[in-house]
């Protein structure tokens, strides 16, 4: 199993002046589960090299046996300050790919070609995509084969208007993914805030929260072992 990783280079919140980028949590668990099993992992970015980590995801609140793993890990530290470059990779050299959130996504991948083209290729090619949180938002410009948006009259989840207003963030997005998934025609459900929410619907597996990270990854490994 060859999975890519793509990791958002934006850090700037907006106009708040405020620093932004992945959250920890949202890598490191997948991270860890889909390695676990077996995987060879490549991680990239836009930029390439190290991407930038949102800030509030190293709190001592947001922290998990997968992230303090990671704050112990040498070589999966190194392996993500060394990411590829995103306009480097190629569809046909991985079987899957898994997309972390935090907010950095919604600036820039959601925008950049390259990930919008390295999704239509994994989807045309029968491969899963997989994506957490604010990450789904790299979804709002990709089409399906028809034309239409990838999300439509598809079963998808990601990061609820209600955990957006909890966090004060509202105002300050570019857009709300929940928002954005269901005006692209998709059927969006969300669970509790906070609580973990995976949605399975052939090969796009979208998780909505920090919580959903890991089951998401297990989402995952279910669709690649053809569970």
């Amino acid at each position: 199993m060859k999975i890519l990783f793509v990791l958002t280079s934006h850090d700037q919140l907006g106009n708040t002046g405020k620093k932004t980028g992945f959250w920890l949590e949202e890598f490191a668990a997948p991270y860890y589960a889909l390695k676990d099993a077996g995987a060879e992992l490549t991680l990239a970015s836009p930029r390439g090299g190290q991407p930038p980590l949102d800030p509030k995801s190293s709190d001592p609140s947001a922290q998990t046996d997968a992230t303090r793993r990671f704050a112990a890990d040498p070589a999966a530290q190194a392996e993500l300050a060394n990411t590829r470059k995103l306009a480097e990779v190629r569809a046909t050299d991985f079987d899957a790919v898994f997309y972390p959130g935090g907010h950095g996504p919604l600036w820039d991948l959601a925008e950049d070609k390259h990930s919008i083209a390295l999704i239509e290729q994994m989807i045309a090619a029968g491969k899963p995509v997989a994506a957490v949180c604010h990450a789904p938002g790299v979804l709002r410009h990709v089409k399906a084969q028809d034309g239409e948006p990838l999300v439509n009259s598809r079963k998808v989840t990601g990061f609820s208007n209600s955990e957006e207003a909890a966090v004060e963030l509202t105002d300050v997005v570019p857009f709300l993914v929940e928002d954005m998934l269901a005006a692209n025609g998709g059927e969006y459900s969300k669970a509790a805030d906070w609580a973990p929410h995976v949605v399975v619907d052939g090969l796009l597996i979208t998780g909505q929260n920090p919580a959903s990270s890991e089951p998401a990854a297990k989402a995952l490994l279910d669709r690649l072992r053809g569970a």
